[in-house]
């Protein structure tokens, strides 16, 4: 019987804890590392694909309110499925590899720099998807109550003014823009005057261009609640009935834009800061999909659309 020796140095046996670390750390990597080069592809790009585009980004703007939250569910779910399979398969891979010739390209420094490479391309992708398409906020304040509440994390559509867009900037929008006052942070107002509007405000009744954007009024605690409308847009915004009547009055300059918030009595705004340029307007506050408060998950806010 002849037997068949191989080298020593040729020898390595795959280690499943190494290989499960590897698809952990950045999925099909651990497959590279057992040699398959096909699956490790399919399973990088596969995740890719789900966990940065377009899973998020259809979510969010591309069906109906009623499908968001369940599709986004969904995503965030297949995103991890094909996660832990990246890291079962890598682990079972390298267990069936008791004797493996490596391949003269698989050394340390390759994985190293497949790692680095792979992680960049994600965050590089996901910025560019937060940059031109939608991007996540949460809410701090309660500066925007009614309609938006304190807790609220919400989508903020970012195809918004700018060339090319399809939706323009209109009265009534909520709209996520660059703080005048302090350009690392982002506020979050309605959008009451556009370039050349004439604002006025006499007690809790808000003018522009002469027209009353109040439809009615409502006591309700503490609060006067008032229905205000603008073309398509219709909204309820909130004065304290103790509050003291300040009149205000402005043109709105070329290139900027004029914004109030929604609990007028506490919100810090254009009153204060003045007009805000167009071009610091960023995003469309479109649609919340989680929110949290002192009494734990909001479950019926959970895919509201924002008026």
């Amino acid at each position: 019987m002849t037997q068949i020796s191989t080298a020593s140095g040729d020898i390595h046996p795959r280690n499943p804890w190494i290989a499960a670390l590897f698809s952990f750390a950045l999925p099909g990597l651990g497959q590279l590392y057992n040699g398959d080069l096909n699956k490790a592809l399919w399973l990088f790009l596969g995740f890719v694909l789900i966990g940065c585009f377009p899973g998020v980004a259809i979510a969010a703007l591309y069906v109906p309110a009623v499908l968001m939250l369940p599709l986004l569910v969904i995503s965030v779910a297949l995103t991890l499925g094909v996660w832990g399979v990246a890291i079962v398969d890598a682990w079972r891979g390298a267990a069936r590899r008791l004797v493996y010739t490596r391949r003269e390209w698989q050394v340390s420094g390759l994985y190293v720099l497949l790692f680095l490479v792979g992680s960049a391309f994600i965050l590089v992708l996901r910025a560019d998807v937060q940059q031109r398409m939608v991007q996540t906020f949460n809410i701090p304040t309660a500066a925007m109550q009614p309609s938006v509440l304190r807790g609220d994390w919400l989508f903020a559509d970012k195809r918004y003014n700018c060339p090319g867009c399809k939706t323009a900037v209109a009265i009534g929008d909520i709209g996520v823009f660059v703080f005048p006052n302090d350009r690392t942070q982002y506020y979050i107002k309605r959008v009451i005057g556009l370039p050349g509007d004439r604002v006025s405000i006499t007690s809790h009744n808000v003018v522009v261009n002469g027209l009353s954007l109040s439809r009615s009024e409502a006591a309700e605690g503490d609060f006067l609640v008032v229905t205000e409308q603008a073309g398509q847009h219709s909204w309820r915004v909130q004065w304290k009935n103790t509050g003291a009547s300040r009149d205000f009055n402005v043109t709105v300059p070329p290139g900027q834009i004029f914004l109030l918030g929604d609990n007028r009595d506490l919100s810090t705004d254009s009153r204060q800061f003045g007009t805000v340029p167009l071009s610091d307007l960023v995003g469309n506050a479109r649609q919340i999909w989680f929110s949290y408060g002192k009494d734990g998950i909001r479950w019926d806010r959970l895919g509201k659309v924002l008026e």
